[in-house]
C-alpha cells in the first residue's frame, strides 16, 4: 500500500507540529508548511518536506505552494489546515488548499471549543479559518464526498499549546476601553490563567487525530466522522449546549409546530 502523504499547514507549533510528528513517525510522509520555513527545521530532519506557505496570502500564491506540494509525491492524501492564531474581533476567510484535487483522502480543519460556547466580541478566539458553526461541516462534508474526500472538523478544548500565549493573540485595532471591564476583561483574565495550564495533551490529541483519519488503533474499521471532539472540557460543553438546545425545542414546540399549513 502507497505511504499516506499529509499535506499540513501551520506545521511549526501546535497540532501542525504533532501530527506532523506523529505521521512521520508512522512512515507516512509529511509536507509541512509555515510562513517561516526556517521553524521547519526539527521536522526537515525528520524526514519531512518543508516549505513556505502564509495562509493569509492571495488565492494564486495559495494554488501555487499547494501545485508544488502536488509535484513532490505526485499526490495528497491528507490536508490538515491547523495554521492559527487567537483572532479577536475578525473574521478570516475560508479555506484554499485545493481540497477537491485530492479525489481520495481526507480533510482536516479545527475548529474551537468558543464555536459552541462563545466569548465577549473582542475576544474570541478562532483557529485560522473561523471555527466551523455546529452546520456548515455536514454541508462541507456533503459536496466533497463527490470527489471522495472526507472532511472532518476537529474541535479541540483547551489543550496545552501556544495558542493562549500572549504573542498568538492579536487585539482588534481601535478597542473601546469599556472592553477592558465586565465580561471582556473577565474573558481575557480567563485566557491569561489558561494560558500553560490547560488539561488537554497536544500529543495524544495528535495521536487521535492521525488515528481517526487513517481508520487505525481505536479507529479502525470506522469511517471518518464529520466532527470530532477532542477533551473531556469540550465534551462537556458540546453536551451542555446539546441539552440546553433540546430543552429549548421542547419548551417552544407548541409554537414552533402551530405554524405549518
Amino acid at each position: 500500500m502507497d505511504s499516506p502523504v499529509w499535506f499540513i499547514t501551520g506545521a511549526s507549533s501546535g497540532f501542525g507540529v504533532e501530527i506532523a510528528k506523529e505521521a512521520l513517525a508512522r512512515g507516512h510522509r509529511v509536507i509541512a508548511t509555515a510562513r517561516n520555513p526556517s521553524k521547519l527545521s526539527a521536522l526537515a530532519s525528520a524526514g519531512a518536506d518543508v516549505m513556505a506557505l502564509d495562509v493569509r496570502a492571495d488565492e494564486a500564491a495559495v494554488a501555487s505552494a499547494v501545485d508544488e506540494a502536488f509535484a513532490l509525491h505526485g499526490k495528497i492524501t491528507h490536508v490538515v489546515t491547523s495554521a492559527g492564531y487567537a483572532l479577536e474581533a475578525r473574521r478570516r476567510g475560508g479555506e484554499r488548499t485545493g481540497g477537491r484535487r485530492l479525489r481520495f483522502g481526507a480533510v482536516v480543519n479545527f475548529g474551537s471549543l468558543g464555536s459552541w460556547r462563545g466569548g465577549p466580541p473582542p475576544w474570541r478566539c478562532t483557529a485560522r479559518p473561523r471555527p466551523p458553526s455546529a452546520t456548515s461541516p455536514r454541508a462541507c462534508a456533503t459536496s466533497s464526498a463527490t470527489f471522495g474526500v472526507d472532511v472532518c472538523v476537529v474541535e479541540p478544548g483547551y489543550f496545552r499549546t501556544g495558542f493562549l500565549n500572549p504573542g498568538a493573540r492579536i487585539l482588534a485595532g481601535g478597542q473601546l476601553d469599556v472592553y477592558g471591564e465586565g465580561p471582556s476583561g473577565e474573558y481575557k483574565e480567563l485566557m491569561d490563567s489558561a494560558d500553560n495550564n490547560q488539561a488537554g495533551d497536544p500529543v495524544k490529541g495528535s495521536r487521535a487525530v492521525v488515528d481517526v483519519m487513517t481508520s487505525s488503533g481505536p479507529a479502525e474499521g470506522r469511517k471518518i466522522p464529520v466532527r470530532l471532539v477532542l477533551g473531556t472540557d469540550c465534551l462537556a460543553v458540546i453536551r451542555k449546549k446539546c441539552r440546553e438546545t433540546l430543552a429549548l425545542l421542547d419548551e417552544w414546540e407548541p409554537v414552533s409546530g402551530s405554524t405549518d399549513y
